[in-house]
Parts: C-alpha cells; structure tokens; sequence
C-alpha cells in the first residue's frame, strides 16, 4: 500500500466516529415530569394531576406536584447543561400553566416563566426546542370530551397561538405534539395513562383530533416563528417478526403498519393506513371532514423521532396485531430490550419510505435505578452502554444517506415517570427526590464528551 493510500484509509477511518457540521446535541425533558410548582402562579390541573389523584393509576400514588421543582431551580438546571456541553434543550410548555382555562384569558405569570426559560438558555449558547403538547391537557377540557372532541383541536390552534406570538422570535425548533400515538392509545383505549378511558370511538375520534391539531398548528407556527424549524414527534420502532413463520411475519407487519402508520401515513400521504383502519372495530372510522385529510399533510421541516426498543411480535388467535414477546437479550428496568441495530433499521425506513426534509431522535435513552455511590459518582454502566450503540447505530444511518439533524438524550435528569412514577430514572443526571440535589451520572459524562467533541470514542465499552 502506498504511502498516500495509507493516509487516506487513516483519514476515512477517522472520519467513521464523526458527526456532521453542526450537528444538534442535546437532551429532552417535559414539563409535567420535571416542573412541579403545579398550584402556584395560576396553573389549574391537567389530566395527569387528575389521574394521579385517582387511587391505583399511579406507582405508590406519586405524582407532579414537586417532581424536580424545575420550576424555582431552572437557572441551576440550565447550568448543568452548560456542563454538559449540550447546544441544544427539547422542553415542553404546560398548557394549563398558559391558559388555565384550556382557551381564553392568559395566565401571563405562566407565560413569563417559559419567556425567561428561553432567555436563560440563549444566554447559554443552548438552542430551545419547544414541545407544544406533551400530554398535559387541561382538565377542564377533557371534562368536554378532551382529545375525543373536535373542539379540543381548535383549542390547541389557540393556545399556539399564544405561545408563539411570545416565544416564536428566539425558539429554534417548534414540535406541535409529542408521542400522539401515547395521548390516543394509551389515554382513551387502554386506559393506562391518562385521562384513563376505554373507549374505541373515542380512540379513533382522538388519533384524528390530534392530527387535525398538529396541522392547524403549523400554519401559526410558520406566521409567527418565521425563522423556527417546525415538526412532530412520533414514537417509531421496528415490529420483527418471533420467528420465520407466515402467521408471525404477519402478525409482525400488521402490528408495524398499525404502530408506525397510524400518524407517518396521514401526515406524509394525506390517507390512512388501510391496515390502521382494519384494526378498528366495525363501525368505528375516524370523524373525517371534508378538507382534514390535505391539511393534516400539511409539510413539515423535520419529523422528531422518539425511539427506545424494537418489538418482537408473535401471531395469536386473540389479536388481529400479535401479542408482543421477549427474546433473550439485555433489557432495562422498563423491561424494554436494548436492541441498537432497530434504531438503524428504522431511520433507514423512515428515509426511503417517508422522506422527511430531516430527522431528529428528540428522545432516546435508558431506565436504570443506580444510586449515587460512596465515591459520589452514579456508575450507570448499562445507560451509558445504551448511549453508546445507538448512536453508533445513528451515525451508521447518516453514513448511508439519513438527514439525520440532531438528537436529544432522554432524559436530562431523572424524573416522574408517568404511571411508574418515580420508580424509573432516565435521567442522565441523578434526582435526590428529598434534597432535589443533581449529579451527573457517568452516562453524563460521556455524554459531554461526545456533544464536546462530536465525535463518538473509537473505544468502545463492553456491557457484558
């Protein structure tokens, strides 16, 4: 080999663990999960503080009324970011905080609280991505029917309203819904989150209320945030099949169709998925108008992509979709498989089948309970692993052509985990519920070290 082809090999190999120009580094909290503060300053109840109050919903009855009271301590928090050499911070804005009243009057001392969030963050040098809705209805408008009720769409366009004409001149990233898929599934047909319901109809009336909200969304957020990026966030994953047979391949594509089409196909194809519509019950369809269907298409900047683990499906006689399954495997304490070869296999999907402009992973990350250790670290090995192999497995997709923009760690610091309550850390700072005390974990750390550098280590660590 000759001396300069020696030193193009060196160069290419360089390159394999290096991100692009620019890149967005970054990590993701939500207000409900962190904020607390949830009875001052004129913020009324959301669904999730009805639902926590609700006995048997939530782990050990916990709830957000403190949480991690990033509320009072925003200026530490946006501290340690500093530390962790983040460019970048997805936070949402609690709607009832805004307008208490789900539409209407503004409640200007909530408004004020986001308004000095993001001047904080700029003072930084820390780009703000803003989640309009992640999950924290206000109660008051579930009492009309919430995310079942046509209304609550337009309602949603009012208060983006609001936001926007106050944060959209220095926000760089605006995402109209998180996770819908949650809000539907979860909120009005399991019944697992909250408000709690069991009801087809109203499952299949949300899902379309809640496209119908992001695209009457859009629009404002281009008129008053001309310089913001605008997107969605959907939670993705790749369905595989338990074994190499016709029943389970079936099972597993019906499943994927259902998960991942649900939102991708109306918002990128203007229809709904064919197989999303068989899964439903007879004579339940989604409340279509005329008209909906070519505004919910409406074009985007950037789809925000949150993704934990793949499933594993196996057919079964009692589910149109399969019943999800367990190989064997390394999982985290949500029981979810690390599986980093997924997260590849669905950006490469996303990209042929979809084409979004660009894509960013707004929530990726583990669960894991360390505590801090007499040495007073947070040796968090199996989360730092995690971080590790999948964004190898990022960078792998980008190499092959996805416009893969920026990704945001899930999550900044442990935090109220829904129906788990505080039994779960995601963070990659550690949380002292009792002191409110941060540390950063060593995932954190390592974190740091790559949004530093841009670069991933060429050492790779072995979590077995």
């Amino acid at each position: 080999m000759s001396t300069s082809t020696q030193e193009e090999q060196k160069e290419l190999t360089s390159n394999t663990y290096e991100f692009p120009a620019g890149f967005i580094w970054g990590t993701a909290t939500a207000s409900y999960q962190i904020e607390g503060a949830a009875h001052e300053d004129g913020r009324r109840p959301s669904i999730w503080d009805t639902f926590c109050a609700t006995p048997g919903k939530v782990w050990n009855g916990d709830n957000g009324d403190v949480a991690c009271d990033h509320y009072h301590r925003w200026r530490d928090d946006i501290g340690i970011m500093r530390q962790l050499n983040t460019n970048a911070y997805r936070f949402s804005i609690a709607w009832p905080r805004v307008l208490p009243q789900g539409t209407g009057p503004v409640n200007e001392k909530g408004l004020d609280f986001y308004d000095r969030l993001v001047d904080g963050l700029l003072e930084a040098g820390i780009k703000p991505f803003a989640t309009l809705y992640h999950w924290d209805l206000p109660q008051i408008l579930e009492d009309k029917g919430g995310w079942a009720n046509r209304e609550t769409a337009y309602a949603f366009a009012e208060y983006t309203e609001v936001v926007t004409k106050r944060l959209g001149d220095r926000v760089a990233g605006f995402i109209t819904l998180n996770e819908p898929w949650c809000s539907a599934y979860l909120g009005y047909k399991s019944g697992y989150h909250a408000p709690g319901v069991q009801n087809d109809e109203a499952y299949a009336r949300s899902v379309h209320h809640l496209l119908l909200a992001h695209s009457l969304a859009m629009p404002i957020i281009r008129r008053n945030a001309p310089g913001a990026q605008a997107g969605i966030t959907l939670n993705l994953a790749p369905h595989h099949p338990a074994s190499e047979s016709e029943a389970d391949r079936e099972a597993a594509y019906r499943a994927g169709e259902i998960f991942n089409g649900m939102f991708l196909d109306p918002i990128f194809n203007g229809h709904y998925n064919p197989v999303y519509l068989s899964s439903l019950p007879v004579g339940v369809t989604p409340p279509v108008v005329a008209g909906d269907m070519e505004l919910i298409k409406t074009p985007m900047d950037f789809l925000g992509i949150n993704f934990y683990n793949r499933q594993v499906i196996e057919a079964s006689k009692d589910s149109y979709a399969g019943k999800s399954v367990k190989p064997e495997g390394i999982y985290t304490t949500m029981d979810w498989e690390v599986y980093p070869d997924a997260l590849y296999e669905l950006l490469v999907m996303l990209n042929e089948r979809y084409k979004a402009k660009s894509y960013y992973i707004t929530e990726n990350g583990a669960s894991g309970e360390q505590e801090v250790a007499a040495d007073g670290h947070v040796h968090d090995k199996l989360r730092l692993y995690y971080y590790q192999e999948h964004l190898h497995a990022a960078l792998r997709a980008i190499q092959e052509g996805v416009p893969l923009a920026g990704y945001f760690a899930w999550s900044l610091m442990d935090n109220f985990e829904w129906a788990y309550g505080y039994s779960r850390r995601f963070g990659i700072v550690h949380v002292d519920y009792q002191t409110q005390k941060r540390t950063i974990k060593d995932s954190g750390h390592w974190y740091a070290g790559v949004a530093k550098s841009n670069h991933l280590p060429e050492e790779r660590i072995n979590y077995r």
